[in-house]
């Protein structure tokens, strides 16, 4: 992991999270990228001064340089890093990111539901609060 530039901390019981970083990781052609699963029996939040609830909540991704961004800017800079920025141009807006970051964090508290309804297409819906899907190593 020596090109990782920023590490994410996804939740791999969130079939659309994991669907979602799997697109990155495939855009990641410089390996820039790192994903911990947070739902993985024995992950331990200590080391990072937050709790588990927190990163729950939103998004967090630490960079190499050990500053955290949080929801709408860890999104920003993991598909900078992965070369798709454009595709997250709009969250720059400095008028628009307060309401972003409302929705982002709406998103984030019902993303469980919202993966149930959507059905996600890399994988199979969710069918209880915990999907199948699961980050590949």
């Amino acid at each position: 992991m020596e090109n990782t530039l920023l590490t994410l901390y996804i939740d791999g019981n969130c079939s659309l999270c994991v669907a979602e970083m799997a697109k990155l990781r495939a855009w990641d052609r410089h390996a820039r990228l790192a994903f911990v699963d947070i739902a993985q029996p024995g992950f331990d939040a200590a080391p990072l001064g937050v709790d588990l609830a927190a990163l729950n909540r939103q998004l967090h991704g630490w960079t190499a340089d050990g500053r955290c961004v949080v929801g709408i800017d860890s999104i920003i800079a993991a598909y900078t890093l992965a070369g798709q920025g454009w595709i997250v141009a709009p969250l720059r807006v400095p008028f628009m990111r307060p309401a972003f970051r409302v929705l982002y964090r709406a998103f984030a508290r019902n993303r469980m539901s919202i993966s149930r309804r959507l059905g996600v297409a890399n994988g199979p819906p969710c069918t209880d609060e915990t999907c199948t899907l699961k980050m590949d190593p």
